[in-house]
């Protein structure tokens, strides 16, 4: 019997602070400039990418916030896809040019996680590559410097919002994870209605994302009751409504219940990630590609390699999915899995990856062994095993 959470309200509004601040629902984004003076904001530094910057919402956005007679803002929108430590370091000259007392971070994943990064430096020394999430780099950070961040999430996939971290690519086309506790943002403004205009492509792979993130916070090992419940109704609420939000993307119910199961992916991913995303990560810093997609890829080949640690766990969510069941959970959510990728149009193999090859199977395999996410896989993968699923994912092979 599957697991049905009853509708308690139709408007999906609401406020609460669990992981920090935040409030949902369509129209949310009005309360931008008075949520900015609340965070003791005067000069607000906005900063979005160049997708964005050029939409007439946002222009409204910006204009509301200029309108305000308490608030000088001004605009940084120099942000790659996959950001870079130059991306930082040009937001951090933004905001001093400006002298800026806070910030405004509207996007997706990019945006976000180039902000927060912003927040860590323009008081703190050094690179940002300085406080990667190693060892304890992060006690080197001086939180009193750091200035309040809003963040207004424009894509359902990263949870980057309600994140202490961001992954950012270093010069040798590396990502890195950086992190603070600070780093997670002060308040958070989640309207549906930003996310309208987002392209089908995109939300199919930023939803797949959301996907793999509240998947892997479940299968990690360890105990974390918390981060499991919210890693289930994250997935509940993916699997009602992602190809809902991705076949008519004025769905504002769907568009509203996909970025809180963004955002409780990334609240369940603090229990860990694992092999998805330390696969996914040295890929899309090779060759650029986009996270989500990356991670559809990954997602079957890689509940395979971990087949044996996490079997039981699928008779578990394939119940609370609602997944039918031929024979066993494994299978049932394997199979649901893969239907899902073709549904919403996501490339099945490493073949559709333009550059990749075995050769580069066998060069990202130590990385991905080195990669942070690693450690909270179900089963340590040494770097033979991540090639194999690195050529088992370009051959489409799930034996």
């Amino acid at each position: 019997m599957g697991y049905h959470r009853p509708r308690v309200s139709t408007s999906l509004v609401g406020n609460f602070n669990y992981p920090t601040p935040y409030r949902i629902g369509a129209g949310r984004i009005r309360e931008l400039a008075a949520a900015c003076t609340e965070q003791g904001m005067r000069r607000p530094l906005i900063v979005t990418d160049p997708g964005l910057v050029a939409l007439p919402w946002f222009t409204a956005l910006a204009g509301q916030l200029a309108a305000a007679p308490e608030l000088e803002p001004a605009t940084f929108s120099a942000v790659h896809s996959n950001p870079t430590g130059a991306d930082v370091e040009a937001g951090v000259a933004a905001y001093r040019e400006h002298g800026a007392d806070g910030l405004v971070l509207v996007g997706g994943g990019s945006a976000l996680d180039v902000g927060k990064c912003i927040a860590l430096m323009v008081g703190n020394p050094g690179s940002v590559f300085d406080y990667e999430d190693v060892g304890d780099n992060w006690t080197k950070v001086d939180p009193s410097k750091m200035p309040p961040k809003i963040a207004v999430p424009t894509t359902a996939g990263t949870g980057s919002e309600v994140g202490r971290a961001s992954v950012i690519t270093d010069p040798e086309h590396n990502k890195k994870i950086i992190f603070h506790p600070k780093m997670l943002p002060e308040l958070v403004l989640a309207d549906p209605e930003l996310t309208v205009g987002l392209p089908a492509g995109l939300t199919a792979a930023t939803g797949m994302d959301a996907l793999a993130h509240c998947f892997e916070a479940f299968c990690a090992p360890g105990y974390h009751p918390m981060a499991d419940g919210i890693a289930f109704e994250g997935m509940w609420l993916i699997r009602q409504n992602l190809v809902d939000a991705y076949q008519d993307g004025t769905n504002i119910e769907a568009r509203t219940e996909m970025l809180m199961a963004s955002s409780m992916g990334a609240t369940a991913f603090q229990k860990g990630l694992g092999l998805v995303h330390a696969l996914s990560h040295p890929l899309g810093g090779a060759l650029g590609v986009h996270h989500g997609t990356a991670n559809a890829i990954f997602l079957p080949y890689v509940m395979v390699f971990n087949r044996e640690a996490i079997a039981h766990k699928m008779d578990v969510l394939a119940r609370i999915l609602d997944i039918p069941v031929a024979s066993n959970g494994f299978d049932a959510v394997l199979s649901w899995m893969i239907s899902l990728r073709k549904t919403l149009g996501l490339p099945h193999t490493l073949a559709d990856v333009e550059g990749f090859d075995a050769a580069m199977a066998k060069r990202l395999a130590p990385l991905a062994v080195a990669d942070p996410s690693m450690g909270g896989n179900p089963i340590p993968a040494n770097e033979e095993q991540c090639e194999r699923v690195f050529l088992k994912a370009l051959a489409g092979d799930l034996s």
